[in-house]
């Protein structure tokens, strides 16, 4: 099992600045096919941060978070 299956995450989404905002990751994880999908799942409640529903789309993700979406989950994680 891998470290972002043990935390419930189905992929890995490396960034390389410590931060990225929740919309932003939606759509560099293909949660979201664009930025108004992205704004209409955290709106209407359908997106979860670390297991907890988020509705601010720039809320602010860190290594180690991890977003669900759309039956899907990633974790942040640092750019080698």
């Amino acid at each position: 099992m891998t470290t972002s299956q043990q935390h419930g995450a189905d992929d890995d989404l490396p960034i390389r600045d410590g931060m990225i905002r929740l919309g932003q990751a939606l759509k560099l994880a293909n949660l979201a096919e664009d930025g108004a999908q992205a704004r209409t799942l955290v709106e209407d409640g359908r997106v979860q941060v670390n297991g907890e529903v988020e509705t601010r789309r720039g809320r602010q993700l860190h290594p180690g978070d991890v977003v669900t979406a759309r039956g899907s989950s990633v974790r942040i994680t640092a750019a080698d």
